[in-house]
């Protein structure tokens, strides 16, 4: 198989291998449900679609959220529902993700043939940016319809999800090199920045979810994220019950295996979703220092062409 689905209810139940047409019956019960993805992984999009559509068919009234368009250009995903504009016009106006043709375009497509909304929910990445270079205060000092792409409220405070972030920077910080000049005060405000910019784009996701939902009661989300937005029911769908602590919601969360022959997950694993999704690895992306060098050195490339400009 491409893929198993395990059912562990949060780690509260005993998991146990169930059929796609099984979690989508159980999902359908929901609110809003989050498929979270490792991007680009081809089973994780082909569940994606195919839970879109078993929703859709449960609960026609529905709405498709997506991380991979941001809210500045919902106007450019609306022109091309409509039939108004081309892919190529989409894919280049609308600030598409590299891979939009292999992991989105099923669903997108299946939306516009179905007549149904696509919530273009994150924030530009541009503002992330700000909010990484200047925190939260960036948001005091927007106005006009820049101020209506990046969430009302930031929810920065302590909690598990800023320990999850804050561990996983630090595991990142392993592999660079830290400036010694800096002080400890310097660090712990730009430690913080960093985490202010991730929640930009939880919390812009988060409302864009709760916004379209509060427009159209009793219309059903399905959402696809980075897997690390929705893991643990943290991230987004935390920041979406903050705003509406009554919805009902639910999570299926990719594990990559490190055996394809003897698929397994952890107990950490268990406490990810209601679901897993078991798929295979994605093969090693580097053997040599050299290419690692090379994708750093193109990475800050990009970043740079994404500077805040406001």
């Amino acid at each position: 198989s491409d893929f198993i689905l395990i059912k562990t209810e949060l780690g509260e139940a005993e998991p146990k291998v169930v059929d796609l047409q099984m979690m989508v019956d159980d999902l359908a019960a929901y609110d809003v449900v989050f498929v979270g993805e490792a991007h680009g992984h081809a089973a994780n999009h082909y569940l994606q679609s195919k839970v879109l559509a078993g929703l859709y068919q449960k609960h026609p009234d529905m709405a498709f959220s997506m991380e991979q368009f941001e809210r500045s250009q919902q106007h450019v995903v609306d022109d091309y529902l409509a039939g108004k504009i081309g892919e190529e016009t989409l894919v280049h106006d609308g600030k598409a993700w590299d891979h939009y043709r292999q992991s989105y375009r099923p669903m997108v497509e299946f939306a516009k043939h179905k007549g149904f909304p696509v919530i273009a929910a994150e924030v530009p990445g541009n503002m992330v940016s700000c909010v990484g270079e200047r925190g939260p205060d960036f948001l005091n000092q927007i106005k006009g319809e820049p101020r209506t792409w990046i969430a009302d409220k930031l929810h920065v405070g302590d909690g598990p999800y800023k320990d999850k972030f804050y561990k996983f920077m630090e595991q990142a910080a392993g592999h660079s090199v830290s400036d010694p000049n800096e002080s400890a005060e310097d660090k712990a405000r730009k430690k913080f920045y960093r985490f202010a910019a991730q929640v930009a784009r939880d919390d812009t996701m988060a409302e864009s979810i709760y916004k379209h939902m509060q427009a159209h009661p009793g219309r059903k989300v399905m959402h696809i994220d980075g897997s690390f937005h929705s893991a643990g029911l943290l991230g987004t769908v935390e920041r979406l019950l903050m705003r509406d602590p009554s919805l009902k919601v639910a999570n299926v969360h990719p594990v990559l295996v490190d055996d394809p022959d003897h698929p397994a997950f952890t107990k950490d694993d268990l406490k990810q979703g209601q679901y897993l999704l078991l798929i295979y690895p994605v093969p090693k992306r580097f053997v040599q220092m050299k290419n690692i060098n090379a994708f750093i050195k193109r990475t800050k490339d990009k970043i740079d062409e994404n500077r805040c400009a406001y």
